[in-house]
């Protein structure tokens, strides 16, 4: 396994010895902070906000899946209502049809 360093967005890692930026090679002693810490800092907020991105995917996913449901419910409930009401017309002509009838007789 090759450990020359992992690379970055900034700064990906090459096979290349010559390619290699001399900051490249990483160091394991304990070296201060660099005066950049800022940029460091976006570079890892950047990398956190890409792991996240499937979460935040999946999270979207799930709320259109619901508000789909959501709607497919209320197209069902309108539909039921729908038919009720024609039911009820139905039954309320034939009632008025027999106290007709019953009147005339």
């Amino acid at each position: 396994m090759n450990t020359t360093g992992t690379g970055t967005i900034d700064r990906p890692a090459t096979r290349d010895p010559q390619k290699q930026d001399s900051t490249m090679t990483p160091s394991f002693t304990d070296t201060p902070a660099p005066a950049n810490s800022g940029a460091n800092e976006r570079r890892q907020n950047r990398t956190r906000e890409m792991q996240l991105i499937p979460e935040a995917l999946a999270r979207a996913h799930i709320h259109q899946r619901l508000s789909e449901a959501e709607t497919e419910r209320r197209a069902l409930r309108l539909a039921a209502a729908r038919r009720m009401q024609r039911r009820a017309e139905r039954v309320s002509l034939r009632a008025r049809r027999a106290l007709a009838m019953a009147v005339m007789q």
